[in-house]
């Protein structure tokens, strides 16, 4: 272990898995042999793992009922268990979404919000947003997804970002790595999507059962599935202006950008703690 263990805790204060159900947990799936960046989650960001900053902002969340990370490796238990974040070990997965869907089987709750490993700054409030509109989901929207609306025309040309387009009601119509839509006429406007997820636990488990289909194959774009399937993924907008780390280069950003986020969380966190007490 690196530098970041003299001020870990022992993971027995983390809460029992097989405690009562929970309402709204955070899931956060982390592997390590991504293949632009092996050994991610524990890639060290302000000298923590990128994993601890997610699980930070997730504890961050008003309507969360816990937080857990789900992984397959050895070394990320291991990680967890010295810093005290609750964990379960899982079985290998082509999805992170296939991962949760195993905490599901195994963790009661009413919903879970799957949240990205290599999103050190996702914004809490988004988390929230999520969780809320999870129960107030359209019938037949078996999850809900967040976005974002993109300003960087950079980011729009980047394979590592994923585009949506929606419906007018609100429903995800296509996902993709490539500008979507194509600006032919006029000026489009472009969705990022986020790896921010909410779903029952019998979504999930149907989300198991189905194939994966050639667009998710070939995009790489777990949501893809649903829609793939004609099943209906409900679109949250969202304020996030987050960096999601997918390269070594994306952690060089990550790190000059932590000042302004730590500022940005120590002031939120003031602001909480004042409305608790007024």
């Amino acid at each position: 272990m690196s530098d970041y263990e003299e001020d870990a805790v022992d993971a027995t204060a983390a809460r029992s898995i097989d405690a009562e159900p929970r309402r709204h947990i955070a899931v956060i799936p982390c592997r390590w042999g991504a293949s632009r960046f092996p050994g991610k989650p524990l890639a060290l960001l302000g000298g923590k793992p990128l994993l601890w900053h997610v699980h930070q902002r997730c504890l961050e969340a008003e309507r969360l009922d816990g937080t857990i990370v789900a992984t397959d490796d050895e070394r990320i238990e291991a990680a967890c268990r010295h810093l005290g974040i609750e964990c379960i070990r899982t079985g290998e997965h082509p999805t992170g979404t296939d991962r949760v869907a195993e905490v599901a089987e195994r963790l009661r709750a009413e919903a879970y919000i799957n949240v990205q490993g290599d999103e050190p700054f996702i914004s809490p409030t988004a988390i929230d947003q999520v969780s809320e509109a999870l129960e107030q989901r359209p019938p037949g929207a078996l999850a809900v997804n967040a976005y974002t609306e993109l300003h960087d025309a950079g980011a729009v040309i980047d394979h590592n970002v994923v585009k949506v387009v929606i419906s007018a009601d609100g429903e995800a119509l296509m996902f993709s790595r490539q500008p979507i839509p194509y600006p032919k006429g006029g000026r489009p406007r472009y969705l990022r999507q986020l790896g921010l997820y909410g779903f029952t636990g019998s979504a999930l488990q149907h989300f198991r059962q189905l194939q994966q289909g050639p667009l998710e194959l070939a995009e790489g774009v777990e949501m893809l599935r649903f829609v793939e399937h004609g099943q209906a993924v409900h679109m949250v907008s969202v304020i996030d202006d987050g960096v999601a780390v997918d390269t070594p280069e994306d952690l060089k950003r990550a790190e000059h950008l932590l000042d302004h986020h730590e500022g940005a969380i120590r002031a939120r966190q003031t602001h909480s703690l004042r409305r608790r007490e007024s």
